[in-house]
């Protein structure tokens, strides 16, 4: 309601505050407009870049602000990384593109680049600018972005920061075993202690990530598809993010020239993306039925 109540006064049609505020706060990033979020630029980027952070942060942190509590906001080492992440990633962008000399610095592009990380790095996937134009680094970065996601318990997609923190943090103990093989050293996170079995999930789930991946990507390339096409088509299905860039995409995002085969590919791609890939592969076992 907030964020429909902003829109709106910001300059938003009534029917467009509320429906762009469902799709934002769902990270859904549903509009009804070609140009995606581009007829919007302004003020509003802003908010709802702002609002998109909040949806694409776990939920039992702003349950706690609700109450009264900020302090497990700041604490929760998830979402300082996730946040620390996005400045990054605009960071880096913002300052290819001004040594480039492709854009000057300026407020207007840094409303656009951290709308567009925001929007991509949460999987809302609505867009204000054509980020193909920005360079090669910075569109490499984004499907990067794209394949972090936003934090677990949260309604964005992708792999998730929690994912990442487990695998970087098992790694460094793997270094450390490696190093010094009669030291004693638990996994620790947040100052928890995790358990192999988390560090085991988190293990599987990445691997079976980047098969499905790999395997999306090649299917859809033999579907008929360019392969720049293939790639962002399987990122944007797999990672639930949106968009996509290539030549069979139209100016306005459609895969309507798409072969019949890609777009069941895709279908597939983000059925699994969106219910993480071990449930439907568990429910597709026959053991799982018997039991």
């Amino acid at each position: 309601i907030l964020c429909a109540m902003i829109y709106a006064g910001l300059g938003m049609s009534g029917f467009d505050a509320v429906m762009h505020a469902l799709t934002t706060c769902s990270t859904g990033g549903l509009g009804r407009y070609d140009a995606s979020f581009a007829p919007f630029a302004g003020p509003l980027e802003y908010a709802a870049s702002f609002f998109t952070i909040v949806a694409s942060i776990p939920f039992v942190r702003m349950l706690q602000l609700a109450h009264g509590d900020p302090v497990p906001i700041w604490r929760d080492s998830q979402i300082r990384t996730y946040l620390g992440i996005i400045v990054a990633l605009c960071v880096l962008i913002i300052a290819y593109q001004a040594l480039r000399g492709t854009a000057a610095l300026s407020f207007d592009l840094l409303r656009e680049v951290v709308f567009n990380v925001v929007t991509i790095i949460s999987g809302t996937g609505f867009a204000s600018a054509d980020v193909t134009q920005w360079g090669h680094l910075p569109f490499v970065l984004l499907v990067l972005a794209g394949l972090i996601g936003g934090c677990t318990g949260s309604t964005a997609c992708s792999i998730k920061v929690f994912r990442y923190q487990v695998l970087f943090e098992a790694l460094r103990g793997q270094l450390v075993q490696m190093h010094s093989p009669h030291r004693v050293r638990p996994l620790r996170l947040q100052g928890r202690r995790l358990d192999a079995e988390v560090v085991n999930s988190v293990m599987a789930f990445f691997t079976l990530f980047v098969l499905t991946f790999g395997a999306l990507i090649v299917a859809l390339a033999l579907s008929g598809l360019h392969s720049r096409t293939a790639l962002t088509a399987a990122w944007t299905a797999i990672a639930n993010v949106g968009p996509m860039w290539g030549p069979e995409v139209t100016a306005n995002g459609s895969v309507a020239a798409f072969p019949e085969t890609s777009k069941w590919l895709m279908i597939l791609g983000m059925y699994l993306g969106r219910l993480e890939l071990i449930t439907v592969l568990v429910v597709l076992l026959p053991r799982f039925w018997r039991q």
